[in-house]
């Protein structure tokens, strides 16, 4: 049994990560997919919208497959790296999967990285999952 935090941030990333899941997960795993927002004044009602549909894209492609799925969205003002990495210690979580979208290297710099910061933070397995731009 394998407990999976799959961290998504749009329906595209989240369509990308349901046909890696659908490859690799087994019957007795459990996916906690998670879309995390910093909240207060950056964060819109369109923003907490396109989250949930992220998140439910995850768990409509996920219904063919005898998988647990739990969904979390995080509006605590914290950065998604933050949440992704202490919602894993809370559940005890084995691995992370994640969408990492191809940049130049000014693009990392300029924008900052929510996969690259966690694969430097992370204290577990991190699957990452390539995005079509």
């Amino acid at each position: 049994m394998t407990e999976l935090v799959v961290g998504t941030d749009a329906a595209e990333s989240s369509d990308a990560l349901a046909d890696y899941l659908a490859d690799v997960v087994d019957t007795d795993d459990t996916l906690y997919v998670v879309n995390s927002l910093v909240g207060g004044e950056d964060t819109t009602g369109g923003d907490v919208q396109a989250g949930e549909r992220a998140i439910q894209v995850v768990v409509d492609r996920m219904e063919e497959l005898p998988v647990t799925v739990e969904t979390h969205q995080f509006v605590r003002g914290n950065e998604p790296v933050e949440d992704l990495l202490a919602f894993a210690e809370e559940v005890d979580a084995d691995e992370f999967v994640i969408g990492v979208h191809k940049r130049t290297p000014v693009g990392k710099v300029v924008f900052g990285s929510t996969a690259q910061n966690l694969l430097l933070a992370a204290d577990r397995p991190v699957r990452c999952v390539p995005l079509v731009e």
